[in-house]
């Protein structure tokens, strides 16, 4: 065995000197070489609602203190941010949608979305006019694209909810004293 292994080498030691032996070895290095590199981004669709203290809030209609006059609406809370973390997929953007339930006969809820805050970062959405609630989801942020809002109070979108249009339309005779909880629920979508 150690003679076969003594002439091949004797052999190979013959055919490098000659050049051509080379590759039953070793690889040839050459000027240019290259790999692959395998780049995943992954689909997000995150948000959550922020407050500087609690995003539930407590809407208490003023009961007038003379015979004849109307409600008083509470003020309009302009507590509670949405921020949103977003990576699109592929030429489809996202959109938030809002339903609120359940909704309370006679009585509308207003909520309008600001225009992100500076913070914000890449492809951020666009808040429509402002919509009143319902039990069905309805789109209040459009277009949003890759982006990201910051996170917390004061970052993202504001949102203003008002209750002030009940008091002087059709549906103020609909209205039932009491205390009602009312779920606003937020999703991100692809459009």
């Amino acid at each position: 065995m150690k003679r076969k292994f003594t002439r091949t080498a004797s052999l190979c030691a013959m055919i490098l000197s000659v050049g051509t032996c080379a590759s039953v070895f070793a690889q040839v290095d050459g000027r240019i070489d290259s790999h692959i590199i395998t780049v995943v981004v992954p689909q997000v669709a995150l948000l959550d609602l922020e407050s500087s203290s609690t995003k539930d809030f407590t809407a208490t209609f003023v009961a007038p203190t003379e015979a004849g006059n109307k409600l008083d609406a509470p003020q309009d809370n302009i507590t509670t941010w949405l921020n949103y973390s977003s990576i699109q997929t592929s030429t489809t953007p996202k959109r938030v949608d809002v339903k609120a339930a359940p909704v309370i006969t006679g009585l509308d809820i207003h909520l309008v979305a600001a225009i992100a805050s500076a913070g914000t970062v890449g492809a951020k959405g666009t808040p429509n006019a402002g919509i009143t609630l319902s039990t069905a989801d309805q789109p209040l942020i459009t277009a949003i694209g890759s982006a990201y809002t910051l996170n917390g109070a004061n970052n993202g979108h504001q949102l203003t909810y008002s209750f002030d249009t009940v008091l002087d339309n059709a549906n103020y005779g609909a209205l039932r004293s009491g205390s009602t909880a009312v779920t606003v629920t937020y999703t991100l979508v692809d459009n």
